[in-house]
């Protein structure tokens, strides 16, 4: 057993929403600790997530995986456009790095398929999609933020045809 991105969602959401203070859970190597932290500000605890994992090899410096259609999280706003969610906790990037421009602007014309954004958790970038052709209506992320699983990302007008 392995755990997922959704999986470590799922134990940040519980723990947060529970009166435990720390949890640790070891799976095939993977050790995962989080721990709550109180802060003065609106959320009364933020959860702090270290993991270690044994280091057979060095990683890649920038490993890119791509999230097909059917794992993006999407919903119909309403008729004719679509909002694109986040599926994991990470930090959103508009841009594939720093000296590049953004993937897309307010306004652009996009395909499905083409990348919206990278997501990165623990040093693995993720390609987020388009599910849809149409056009960018807003961009709620910034780049550079974390950004929580389900957090809409983008609101898409749809073609239609």
């Amino acid at each position: 057993m392995t755990l997922t991105y959704r999986d470590i969602a799922d134990i940040l959401k519980a723990i947060d929403e529970s009166e435990a203070e720390e949890i640790n859970i070891e799976v095939e190597g993977l050790r995962l600790s989080v721990r709550k932290r109180t802060s003065a500000g609106p959320s009364s605890a933020l959860a702090q997530t270290v993991a270690s994992v044994p280091e057979p090899a060095p990683p890649e410096p920038q490993n890119t995986a791509s999230i097909s259609e059917s794992s993006v999280t999407e919903t119909v706003v309403q008729e004719g456009y679509r909002a694109v969610r986040s599926p994991m906790v990470g930090t959103f990037y508009r841009r594939p790095n720093p000296e590049s421009d953004p993937f897309v602007e307010s306004g652009a014309k996009i395909s499905a398929g083409d990348p919206l954004c990278l997501i990165e958790v623990m040093k693995l970038y993720t390609t987020i999609e388009s599910p849809v052709n149409g056009s960018i209506v807003s961009i709620f992320a910034e780049d550079g933020q974390l950004v929580e699983f389900d957090q809409q990302l983008f609101l898409i007008e749809t073609e239609l045809h």
